[in-house]
């Protein structure tokens, strides 16, 4: 399990390299939910989600030998991006690994850092193919099944626990769960009183199914939210949510791209729907524990395009 010790540490290697992001009373978001609410808004984080905390932290931790031989990373989009964006400002070669479901938005980012681009039919491919890559010698920056990574994400937790005034309740998006992890590895550490929730999107629930099936399982994956869909959590994501978070919620595709919409009316942000997942969860949320909730939300990243909002709007006639 990781520890706050080594959260602290790699809040210390990272400083240099990333936005201490602003923790928010939200007047618009606490009316719209009717309790009190704060959001930490990593999507103001560089390369615009908290991905590159855990980017950051591992390619730093690596030996000269790991550097040299270039790093690989599968991704739905966030990871891909951030990894090919520190990779480049350490002199690192990167490929990174996506399927053609990722966001245009996403590719395009990936190859502006210079990175090699490995598109696949899907993500269970883009794993595989990551595999592969890595036996073949590439360093592997695993976008959740990593210590170091997950400590890294830990540093949102960290700073959301020392920033927000009273809250009794957070809710953090899972892909394969390395942000909830740290978040709530913090959480326990700082404010034990704090619950933890987890929020996943219809067809990318590899953590609710884990936790159903009392460990990681393989999931078909059919989510528009490609940033959120891992085919399976790992041992080491499902150990931190099965013992640090209250409950996983799932929502439908179609409301996290209102929940989209909601933020940008009522908090003025521009989020993307692994964050938009957030607001109909929170009102499960005041739902079971009651009025007295005091709400925080990790508001994760804001890749997304207008274009992207505007079809996924159509297609689910919002």
């Amino acid at each position: 399990m990781i520890g706050i010790s080594g959260i602290r540490a790699a809040a210390e290697r990272i400083a240099d390299h990333v936005v201490r992001t602003p923790t928010v009373r939200s007047p618009g978001l606490s009316a719209f939910l009717g309790v009190p609410v704060t959001a930490k808004l990593e999507l103001l984080q560089r390369t615009g989600s908290f991905k590159a905390r855990g980017a950051t932290a591992k390619l730093l931790s690596l030996t000269e030998a790991e550097r040299a031989a270039g790093v690989v990373a599968v991704s739905g989009g966030n990871h891909g991006i951030a990894l090919a964006h520190v990779a480049a400002a350490l002199h690192i070669k990167a490929t990174v690994v996506m399927s053609r479901t990722a966001p245009r938005r996403s590719t395009d980012l990936v190859e502006a850092s210079g990175a090699s681009l490995r598109l696949t039919d899907g993500m269970a491919e883009a794993f595989a193919l990551t595999e592969r890559l890595r036996a073949e010698g590439l360093t592997l920056v695993h976008p959740f099944d990593d210590e170091v990574v997950i400590a890294g994400q830990g540093t949102v937790g960290l700073e959301f626990a020392e920033d927000a005034g009273e809250v009794t309740d957070v809710l953090v998006s899972i892909g394969g769960g390395g942000l909830i992890s740290g978040v709530a590895a913090a959480f326990r550490a700082l404010r034990p009183q704090v619950r933890v929730w987890g929020v996943e999107t219809e067809g990318a629930t590899c953590m609710s199914e884990a936790l159903a099936a009392g460990g990681p399982v393989t999931v078909d994956l059919s989510s528009i939210v490609t940033t959120l869909s891992a085919p399976s959590a790992s041992r080491l994501t499902y150990d931190h949510v099965s013992a640090l978070v209250e409950d996983v919620l799932v929502v439908p595709d179609a409301e996290a791209v209102r929940g989209v919409l909601d933020l940008a009316e009522h908090a003025k942000v521009w989020a993307e729907p692994a964050a938009g997942c957030l607001l109909p969860a929170a009102r499960q949320v005041v739902e079971r524990v009651g009025e007295g909730a005091r709400l925080g939300l990790v508001v994760c990243g804001g890749n997304t395009t207008p274009a992207d909002v505007t079809e996924w709007t159509r297609r689910f006639g919002l």
